[in-house]
Parts: C-alpha cells; structure tokens; sequence
C-alpha cells in the first residue's frame, strides 16, 4: 500500500533509521588503483518536521568503523585519521531539504574531527509505504564528494613511481530505510 505524496513533500512526522536496512558509508581511491569502501555499524539518523522545516540529523559512531584487518582499524582510529579518542562521533545536520519528484538534495552542517564544513548530498526519495508488518517506511539514498583533508585527515604517503596512498576526494553515501516513529 502507498500513502498519497505530492512529488515535492517532504514526508512529515518522526521517523528514525532502521540500522538493519541502512548504512553509512564511505569510498576512496586507494593506492591510486582501486576504491577502498568502508562504513560505521553504529549511527542513528533521524528525519522530522518538528521545527515546522524538515530536517534530517544524524551521527556515527567512529569507533564502530568497519575493517577486516586490525592494524588498519587501529590506523584509522588514529589521530592520522579520524582521531576517535579525542572526535568519538561524525556529526551532520542538514539546513534544507528539497524533494523533486524522487530527487532529493540535502544542504547541511557535516562534522569530523570536530570541523564542520556546508556539504550538498543529493540523491533519491522513495516512499512512504506501509510494509507487510504494517510499519510505515521511507528510504533516502544520498551522495557527496568532499575533501577529506578539509576536516583534518592529512594523512597520505607517496608512492615510489608516482601517486599517492590515498586520494583525497571521498564520496560519502548513505542508504536509509526509515521507520515512522
């Protein structure tokens, strides 16, 4: 069943991310030949209207950062990266949200490393519906690119023929499967 939507609302209400069907990631050229992908298992993001504007918040958890090898973990956990035990969460506030048809683009606030800086995700709007267990959902995938060495992660080493470990342009994604709350 599909709840009636005009192509330009903002679904309205509280709804929270079902980390089950959801994540936040994020990608970047590694060793100047493949995509590195990684994400965070812990995060709550939230969509509401309670201010009258819909606005999405959200925040992960840096410790929860996904790796299958633990010396990386812990290399990205380090104040050469994302600095945990000094930054423990990634922070994003939007400003504005617009919808056209299942176009979405989000302006707002991302911090890391305690450095916030204006991003634009864009993206796709689906929903709401109402699923098999009557809960009603609505997903939002969203996309940027920044550069991570605005947010103070510097870290990088040549390589010996030319390049460098790890680019600097890092796509951010989100996949959000919301639940009405």
């Amino acid at each position: 069943m599909t709840i009636a939507q005009t192509e330009s609302t903002i679904p309205t209400g509280r709804w929270r991310s079902d980390r089950v069907h959801s994540r936040v990631a994020f990608s970047v050229k590694h060793m100047v030949v493949a995509t590195y992908r990684a994400g965070f298992d812990d995060f709550d993001i939230r969509l509401s209207d309670e201010t009258g504007e819909p606005k999405i918040v959200g925040e992960a958890t840096v410790e929860s950062i996904e790796s299958r090898d633990a010396e990386q973990r812990g290399h990205l956990l380090s104040p050469d990266f994302f600095d945990a035990e000094r930054y423990p969460t990634i922070g994003f506030e939007s400003t504005s949200i617009r919808r056209d048809g299942d176009q979405l683009s989000v302006e707002g606030d991302l911090t890391i490393k305690g450095i916030t800086r204006r991003v634009t995700a864009t993206g796709e709007i689906s929903g709401p519906v109402v699923d098999t267990a009557d809960t009603e959902k609505v997903g939002i995938d969203l996309e940027t690119k920044v550069d991570r060495t605005d947010f103070g992660l510097n870290w990088n080493a040549p390589l010996p023929k030319g390049g460098v470990a790890v680019d600097n342009e890092v796509t951010l994604t989100v996949q959000l499967e919301l639940v009405k709350e």
